[in-house]
């Protein structure tokens, strides 16, 4: 297995880098195998949707397929898998970030009865409260 940086996917799902895009593409299309995945652990996952908003301004729409897309890859293993399709269906309703909405899976995952928050926006995802 091998795990992937943030950047790598990015400039894989872009494609606004001739030659870094085309490093990603043929890893990720051509040396990747079932039996030797590419690993995104859930920080990258969550910097891939950061990024996708902020630097790229991607809407909730294109982020949420493009991390569908990397899901259904059979050459890639995505670490809380579940959490992350929790994660997108939180975004597309429009109630959290996609970040917000992994913390509040991963923290109810790991036994919390709640998440302390100052953002406003994160107070709309039900683990959530107000400090």
């Amino acid at each position: 297995m091998i795990g992937l940086d943030t950047n790598v996917v990015v400039r894989y799902l872009v494609q606004d880098d001739p030659i870094q895009s085309a490093r990603a593409a043929d890893l990720i299309e051509h040396q990747l195998t079932e039996q030797n995945p590419g690993f995104l652990c859930v920080v990258v996952v969550a910097e891939i949707a950061w990024v996708l908003e902020r630097a790229y301004r991607f809407p909730a729409t294109e982020i949420t397929a493009a991390i569908e897309r990397l899901l259904q890859a059979d050459v890639l293993v995505v670490e809380h898998e579940q959490h992350v399709f929790t994660a997108i269906a939180a975004m597309r309703t429009g109630l959290g970030s996609f970040a917000d909405a992994l913390i509040d899976a991963l923290n109810s995952q790991a036994g919390c009865s709640c998440t302390a928050t100052f953002d406003q926006r994160a107070l709309r995802l039900p683990g959530f409260v107000p400090l």
